[in-house]
């Protein structure tokens, strides 16, 4: 079915470059930067994975056998994304006053429950940090003569044994290097703990004996432990994360694999995978949407107000992921407007096609330009006005444009031959009236309009829209309520 060759843009290069696997038997082998589970993830969190949730999609409608590991970070990561302050997973704990281990098992579950949510497919393998704590001491013995040094604070990697480090980045200028945590007794400001000791006469709630004193690893060290040890040894395909993650966690991630694999001169362009892709910030007005903001917003709070989880993701599909993407009430509403009717248009097909056994070979035409479009770098807002015309196209059987759909549902994920439009009325948390005052109220509305007494029709109307209800003519459902954005 798919014959466009495969064009993905590796940050690396700052290029587009064809991809197949380098290892056709394995498949593609795929590394996703997972979540540190300190709290609930901000929906621009989960843009990261409808990004890689798409990647995934395309690469295995494409035919290629998929391994793809998603991390769980519960230790290491400190309260900056520049390697500074307090260790995320602790802070939470004594804020919350948990075990360390309860709020990484809360935060995990909702965030995997987020992914439900959003039909995101669950990864080959999910792998924890803490489980993988004598993997990454063994790691820092081997790079530690070599490339590392220590201090009273810790174990820290010289970020000028490798060649080339922070090239991911751009090159690290001193803006970049004056993010990451100043240390007294580094040797560069771009060096960065691969363990950091326990302060004397402080006990962390996670922490493990280790050659350079008890502690704890460095956040960078998990990830190329894991991605090594499960898609290695050889580089891997291809290693995701958001934008941010460009600047410092993965050039000390390559500076890592750089270090461990011994190929700094035989191999001085082994960065751990062949591709490094990375998707872009989710923006509010105010700025990108950041958890040290306070009052984040949730994919539970787009529930809470009436919005499908999928309206969400068929916002993000409605951009490509290296462009930014403005999040905004009206931005979402027309999403949601956007989903209900490519729902009610799939249940009048449905309808229509009965027992009828549709085929693809007709709507061979809509596959190919779907096919162009993924394959120009996932490129999603290409392929949904390809779908919008599939699904109007009357010259081709309900059934042969719901057997194409199939195809467009495994690569976009909207889940629309099993959608109901009657999911996508979720009662907001603050709604005022029960559904069946609203009922109700439209019986009477329609006995209004039987009797031609529309000044009535429409005060039945306006008093609806003041309670947060939309009455929708033409619906099958009728109303819904309005989210509250």
């Amino acid at each position: 079915m798919s014959t466009a060759p495969l064009t993905l843009y590796n940050s690396l290069t700052r290029s587009l470059e064809r991809f197949a696997p380098a290892d056709p038997e394995r498949g593609a082998r795929v590394y996703s930067c997972g979540p540190t589970v300190y709290n609930y993830a901000h929906i621009g969190n989960l843009r990261a994975y409808v990004f890689t949730d798409t990647l995934a999609r395309v690469l295995k409608w494409k035919g290629y056998p998929l391994t793809h590991v998603i991390n769980i970070t519960d230790v290491g990561h400190l309260t900056s994304d520049a390697d500074a302050g307090d260790d995320k997973m602790e802070a939470a704990a004594r804020a919350q006053a948990q075990s360390i281990w309860d709020i990484a098992a809360h935060y995990t579950a909702a965030f995997k429950q987020n992914l439900a949510d959003l039909n995101i497919a669950d990864p080959t393998r999910w792998s924890v940090a803490t489980d993988h704590i004598a993997e990454m001491i063994a790691f820092a013995e081997k790079i530690a003569p070599d490339h590392c040094y220590e201090l009273d604070s810790g174990l820290y990697f010289d970020s000028s044994s490798v060649p080339n480090y922070g090239r991911l980045a751009g090159g690290q200028d001193d803006a970049a290097a004056g993010r990451i945590d100043p240390v007294a007794g580094k040797r560069h400001p771009q060096d960065f703990a691969i363990w950091r000791k326990s302060p004397p006469g402080e006990q962390r709630q996670m922490e493990w004996d280790s050659p350079w004193g008890k502690g704890a690893p460095g956040w960078h060290l998990e990830c190329s432990v894991m991605s090594l040890k499960y898609l290695g040894p050889e580089p891997f395909d291809i290693h995701t994360g958001g934008i941010d993650h460009r600047e410092i966690h993965h050039p000390n991630e390559i500076a890592q694999n750089q270090a461990y694999c011994g190929c700094t001169d035989a191999d001085p362009d082994f960065t751990g995978a062949r591709f490094w892709m990375h998707n872009n910030f989710l923006v509010e007005r105010s700025g990108k949407m950041s958890k040290s903001k306070g009052g984040f917003t949730t994919l539970q709070t787009l529930i809470g107000a009436g919005v499908h989880p999928l309206a969400y993701r068929l916002m993000c599909l409605s951009a490509h992921y290296r462009s930014e993407l403005e999040f905004s009430g009206e931005n979402l509403v027309a999403a949601l407007t956007r989903l209900k009717r490519l729902v009610m248009t799939v249940s009048a097909l449905k309808a229509r096609a009965g027992d009828a056994e549709g085929s693809t070979d007709k709507a061979a035409a809509y596959l190919t330009r779907l096919d162009e479009a993924v394959s120009d770098d996932l490129a999603t807002p290409r392929a949904l006005p390809v779908l919008d015309e599939l699904l109007a196209d009357k010259k081709l059987s309900p059934a042969d444009r719901l057997a194409a759909l199939a195809e467009f549902d495994a690569v976009l994920g909207l889940d629309l031959l099993r959608l109901e439009r009657a999911a996508l009325r979720v009662r907001p948390a603050g709604a005022t009236i029960a559904a069946e005052d609203v009922e109700a109220r439209l019986a009477e509305r329609r006995q209004a309009r039987a009797d031609k007494d529309f000044a009535r029709s429409d005060a039945i109307r306006d008093e609806l829209a003041v309670a947060g209800i939309e009455v929708m003519d033409g619906d099958p459902l009728g109303w819904d309520w309005k989210p509250a954005f």
